[in-house]
């Protein structure tokens, strides 16, 4: 089995990353979630846990590894020296259909903040970019719902 990564970079809600962590164990094949960015954690830096992910999350949070990086940057210049392919899960020109995505090999999943997205400068250094297209009056999901659609689609195999 491939090793399998998320990245969250600058989420702002809690809720959101609780979601992503429990969507993350539903799945069953991220081996890590790294918080980049201003994205909230788990815990605080006295140890504290943060109530309004922990809510959501509902205890994913203790069976899923993470880490904090302050630069997403540094991550995926370290991930992509460690052999791992970079996939951003936003729109762009040059995104292709989600349903068109075949994981092979050691892969790192971005999403990004909820408003924002994905800086461009992140996505020229990824190795494919997808999006969910959109047939309604709004121009996106929320994070949460775009992650867990992608992650099974692309993960679930079986």
């Amino acid at each position: 089995m491939s090793k399998n990564c998320l990245i969250l970079h600058n989420l702002r809600s809690a809720q959101n990353v609780g979601a992503i962590f429990r969507i993350a164990d539903a799945v069953g094949r991220i081996e890590k979630i790294y918080l980049s960015g201003y994205t909230p954690t788990p815990v605080d830096r006295f140890g504290s846990p943060n109530k309004d992910l922990t809510k959501t999350a509902l205890g994913a949070e203790n069976y899923i590894a993470w880490k904090s990086f302050r630069s997403i940057s540094h991550l995926t210049y370290k991930l992509k020296a460690n052999g791992y392919k970079l996939l951003a899960l936003e729109q762009s020109d040059k995104s292709v259909g989600y349903k068109k995505v075949k994981i092979k090999g050691p892969t790192a999943i971005i999403v990004g903040n909820e408003v924002r997205g994905i800086n461009p400068a992140i996505l020229k250094r990824c190795d494919m970019i997808a999006e969910i297209p959109m047939r309604g009056q709004k121009e996106s999901l929320n994070v949460a719902v775009a992650a867990g659609i992608c992650l099974f689609r692309w993960l679930d195999i079986g």
